[in-house]
């Protein structure tokens, strides 16, 4: 796949910068011309790994979260949302629905759901370095 346009961003893991990312993410992905659903889909998933950054990978401390938003000239989107935190124990149980390592009111169905909405969802993490977690869609777009 041939990449045509590149964004970059690094900011804290509070809260508040949930709305910005999938803001950033949902401005910088309409380049595709994608239909109000496929964008939606795209925000869902930045809100949902930016979420499980600041929740999951930092805790009670503020770190930095890294996003990459690639579009390819297939009409490819790819968007990569990585931190530097905790890391995850073990992948595939992470992904099980319902589980959660935190317990309380957490419902557990954010890899669920972002894989839900897209292509394609990997996901790679190391104990005490962090993890990165990465969407592929094909947009085919009002006009494509």
């Amino acid at each position: 796949m041939k990449k045509i346009n590149e964004l970059k961003m690094v900011f804290d893991s509070r809260s508040v910068n949930e709305s910005f990312s999938r803001v950033a993410v949902a401005a910088f992905s309409s380049q595709l011309d994608m239909t109000v659903e496929e964008l939606g889909d795209i925000k869902t998933v930045v809100s949902e790994a930016v979420t499980n950054c600041i929740v999951h990978a930092y805790r009670d401390t503020i770190g930095k979260i890294y996003i990459t938003c690639t579009v390819f000239e297939e009409g490819v989107i790819r968007v990569s949302v990585r931190d530097k935190g905790c890391g995850i124990e073990d992948v595939t149980k992470a992904r099980e629905p319902l589980y959660t390592s935190l317990g309380g009111d957490r419902s557990g169905l954010g890899f669920s759901v972002m894989e839900s909405f897209s292509d394609k969802l990997k996901v790679r993490s190391k104990v005490g370095v962090g993890t990165t977690v990465t969407m592929d869609k094909k947009i085919k777009g009002k006009a494509q």
